[in-house]
């Protein structure tokens, strides 16, 4: 599948609040994964789903409150959690802040603040994983005169995916679907097996900070992944049904990338 839902997890006793919040989230795009409202619950929903992002209700049903439960999922793989609660007394506060939560959300939240902090969660995980394990973060921002503010980055790499910021969400992408990438002026088009994404980027700025060794450029308006590739000639690359300029200027590099003996 070329473009994968980031996954959510929600962790709320308070079944309106929780259906009302799945609802809004799944409005906007995410995949909620599952709903619960107790600690042995939500370890079964974290153990069987591919979870991205953890929304943790502090108050839940059962002897393990929200913030033991966390510390619970989080020995098991590490993922973002955003607290929600309603309680801010500094006790609580402090157990928190051990485990490093990705947001600290007071109740009643709106809507748009979990959609922000979920933007951030993504964004400060894919930091915290180049600082740890060496993961590489792109991060490219809009052009305009003024210098882009945090919330217009409109794409992050982390390992072989890449996350695609489209209106209020990231979309996960492996690296690996992408056939090609087209320059279209201000504009380029990313090309995937099942997907189009349109971004307002230059193409030589994602080229140079994209890693993915397959990517390659073939021609002034065209980058292609070379496993995606069906047939060439001197003049053309196919792929599938599509057929692409082979550049004489980009052709040398091109042949380099095949291993010819």
């Amino acid at each position: 599948m070329a473009g994968e839902k980031i996954n959510i997890l929600i962790v709320e006793d308070e079944s309106i609040v929780a259906m009302d919040l799945a609802a809004g989230l799944q409005m906007d795009g995410y995949n909620v994964v599952g709903i619960a409202d107790n600690a042995e619950e939500a370890e079964e929903l974290f153990k069987n789903n591919p979870v991205d992002i953890i929304l943790m209700d502090i108050q839940i049903i059962g002897d393990r409150d929200g913030i033991d439960t966390a510390a619970a999922l989080l020995k098991t793989r590490y993922v973002p959690v955003i607290f929600l609660t309603a309680f801010t007394d500094q006790k609580t506060v402090e157990r928190v802040k051990q485990l490093c939560p990705a947001a600290f959300l007071s109740k009643p939240y709106s809507l748009n603040n979990v959609r922000i902090s979920i933007e951030l969660a993504l964004s400060n995980f894919a930091i915290a994983k180049e600082t740890q394990s060496g993961a590489k973060l792109i991060s490219i921002k809009e052009e305009h005169t003024n210098p882009a503010p945090r919330d217009k980055e409109t794409i992050l790499q982390l390992n072989d995916h890449i996350f695609i910021k489209q209106n209020y969400r990231f979309i996960k992408l492996k690296i690996e679907d992408i056939q090609y990438i087209e320059s279209a002026n201000n504009y380029i088009n990313i090309v995937a097996t099942t997907q189009k994404f349109t971004l307002r980027l230059q193409l030589n700025e994602i080229l140079e900070k994209l890693i993915f060794k397959n990517i390659v450029r073939i021609h002034r308006s065209y980058a292609v992944n070379m496993s995606a590739i069906t047939s060439f000639n001197d003049q053309d690359i196919t792929i599938g049904k599509i057929e692409l300029p082979l550049g004489k200027n980009y052709k040398e590099d091109f042949l380099m990338r095949f291993n010819m003996r």
